[in-house]
């Protein structure tokens, strides 16, 4: 029997073990050396310039919502084929999420539905790369661009995939990433990141994390102070939740004995077991009598795949 999950450690137990004991040593739990170096290294993975580690990839979502300016009113188009939790951080920030179509090939937002669902209350599209499979992002790149709208990628089950060439989450302003356990990606309980390529939107995100000194308060006062002035009102976030990533779930997908410059993409590439194991695509259809979806064969498209899905005929 294949599993179809199994979450303790293998041949990395030894450096997992050091990494939790040297964050233990430490006693810095929250923010700190061990979450410095993991966003470096992710952002260096994913292609860039900054990564930002929360609580969740939901976290992820609802900031990166916010930064981009997205509030009460307006509306994102989204794809009816994902986890709740994509529609719930857009309810988060008080917006409405709006559903188009999925592309029967990669079962992703197909970007005619997204053309037709712009209103103009419409602020932003959220493509779901599913199962690691990412979505025709060329297309939807065209739509937001004809409509002013901003792309806020959601890569929650697709760490490192490609489309185009290009990794999924360096097509939009920013893009969220989950560690859940079950991801290709995992960490020590829940997490989550933020990445992208604005500096101005990094250090929003990570004005949501919690402060540990009166240095840092003064700080991010002066910087509530100047927001609010610019007609901002983040702070609020600050003081209802925890958004910031545990250090101990930073550091588990390091694996700090055998660092390298981007030690998540060696990890993040290595399939899961189940994936490893499956029978060739024509096997699997014979055996189980379903077919398999095609996937895109445009030069460029590499998916990173959580799972794998079956189209069953009816």
């Amino acid at each position: 029997m294949i599993p179809f999950l199994q979450l303790t450690p293998g041949s990395d137990r030894d450096p997992i073990a050091a990494a939790i004991a040297r964050v233990i040593d430490r006693g810095w739990f929250i923010l700190g050396p061990e979450l410095e170096s993991f966003e470096k290294a992710f952002a260096a993975a994913t292609g860039a310039h900054h990564a930002v580690g929360v609580g969740t990839g939901t976290d992820a979502l609802a900031i990166a919502l916010r930064a981009a300016g997205v509030s009460a009113g307006d509306e994102v188009i989204t794809s009816p084929v994902s986890a709740a939790y994509t529609a719930l951080a857009i309810m988060m920030v008080g917006a409405r999420p709006v559903f188009a179509d999925i592309d029967p090939i990669r079962l992703t937002i197909d970007p005619r539905a997204a053309d037709a669902a712009v209103t103009t209350r419409t602020a932003a599209i959220i493509p779901v790369h599913l199962y690691g499979q990412a979505a025709d992002m060329d297309g939807i790149a065209a739509v937001a661009a004809r409509h002013g709208l901003a792309i806020i990628e959601d890569c929650c089950q697709a760490h490192l995939a490609t489309c185009g060439g290009r990794p999924v989450g360096s097509f939009g302003v920013a893009a969220a990433y989950s560690f859940y356990p079950t991801k290709n990606l995992g960490a020590l309980g829940d997490g989550g990141a933020l990445t992208t390529n604005d500096e101005r939107l990094a250090a929003h995100a990570r004005r949501q994390e919690p402060q540990h000194d009166a240095h840092d308060r003064q700080d991010a006062e002066a910087d509530d102070e100047k927001d609010l002035a610019e007609g901002e009102h983040h702070w609020v976030c600050r003081t209802r939740a925890n958004q910031s990533l545990p250090m101990v779930a930073a550091t588990i997908p390091t694996r700090p004995k055998r660092r390298t410059a981007a030690p998540q993409a060696a990890s993040a590439k290595r399939p899961r077991r189940a994936v490893t194991l499956l029978p060739a695509r024509d096997a699997m259809e014979e055996l189980l009598s379903v077919r398999m979806p095609d996937q895109p064969s445009t030069r460029g498209n590499r998916g990173r795949y959580q799972a794998r899905f079956l189209a069953l005929e009816r």
